[in-house]
């Protein structure tokens, strides 16, 4: 199998991947890559706002804060989403903290959130992979194997569509190499 795969098959909902900025995608939701007191200052998360308005900022203050491996909900303000799904991913401290865990768990409280809300189309970036430090080859396959899981065991799910929106082109080559692998059977 080729590393340039760019889309999964799991049921009746595909994993994609493209390469973008995450505040320009039309979907239902995005996910911002978080930190547990929804203060947006920085990478994915100031774009976000930035972008959003103001009323993500507003809307954060009220539901923060938000534990790691967590997500919780705002309005998309000005984005083309109607939805911000907040998730917080650990800090890299080396792997033997419980940051795998970690990680699958906030991209599972992500979808869990989508679920609830009964939303077809989601998109996210690369969590923790910014300023929390997180190697990007680990958490590519820690990521889309987590989505394809739980959309494995959710397959009642609205969800049609998760989109991983990578900015730079070295992050989509792995998660490329990563998605290939993961079609092959094996995520590690």
């Amino acid at each position: 199998m080729s590393a340039t795969r760019r889309e999964l098959s799991v049921g009746t909902a595909r994993i994609e991947l493209v390469r973008g900025d995450i505040t320009k995608v039309t979907v239902d939701a995005i996910v911002n890559a978080a930190n547990r007191h929804l203060q947006h200052g920085g990478g994915v998360a100031a774009a976000i706002s930035r972008a959003g308005g103001p009323i993500i900022d507003e809307e954060s203050e009220r539901v923060a804060p938000c534990p790691t491996g967590g997500a919780v909900v705002t309005g998309g303000g000005r984005l083309p989403a109607r939805f911000v799904i907040h998730a917080v991913g650990p800090i890299w401290r080396g792997g033997s903290e419980g940051e795998p865990a970690l990680l699958a768990s906030a991209y599972a409280a992500s979808l869990a959130r989508a679920t609830e809300l009964g939303l077809r189309s989601v998109a996210f970036p690369s969590i923790s992979t910014g300023i929390y430090g997180y190697p990007v080859d680990l958490a590519a396959s820690v990521a889309l194997g987590a989505v394809r899981d739980y959309l494995t065991t959710h397959a009642d799910a609205a969800l049609e569509r998760v989109t991983f929106v990578l900015f730079g082109e070295s992050d989509l080559r792995v998660y490329e190499a990563a998605l290939a692998r993961l079609a092959a059977g094996s995520v590690s």
